[in-house]
């Protein structure tokens, strides 16, 4: 046990703020409920773009707390969606901003798939961005050499 209570939770809580930092950093917003609001949008529209068994294996890659953020109101019936373009896609994550709404929402996604990127290994990041269609994987841009080198030495 850790002086706050179990480790494995204050780790994933730990994470889950290193996740939201680095989001916040990339965006300049300044506004951490903003950016965790932006990462649980973006995360649940790519599970529901997903098939069933890709969207899983991703969600393993993910922190405990990411995860159950991820894995909330799931039904894995439903996925993946119909509508699969990436104009939905951006539309979802839109919807979830409705009273406070993204100024750029492609770059606003565009940094959580770059944060993705930097966070889950890179083997997985390949079958997920090859999973969705060619418009939406075009706004999850490749990984660099550096940061697929950085999620391997990181597994």
């Amino acid at each position: 046990m850790s002086a706050v209570g179990l480790e494995v939770i204050d780790h994933t809580i730990e994470l889950t703020h290193i996740w939201i930092n680095d989001l916040d950093d990339r965006l300049g917003w300044k506004n951490k409920h903003r950016c965790y609001h932006l990462l649980r949008a973006v995360l649940q529209t790519v599970r529901d773009w997903l098939p069933v068994n890709e969207a899983a294996a991703f969600g393993a890659q993910l922190p405990e707390l990411v995860r159950g953020i991820y894995y909330e109101h799931w039904r894995p019936a439903a996925t993946p969606v119909k509508q699969r373009h990436r104009a939905d896609f951006i539309a979802r994550v839109d919807n979830s901003f409705k009273t406070d709404p993204l100024m750029f929402s492609a770059d606003a996604i565009t940094a959580v798939f770059e944060l993705l990127s930097e966070k889950i290994s890179a083997g997985e990041v390949e079958k997920v961005r090859h999973a969705l269609p060619a418009d939406v994987r075009a706004l999850w841009p490749v990984p660099s050499a550096a940061a697929w080198a950085a999620t391997a030495e990181g597994d």
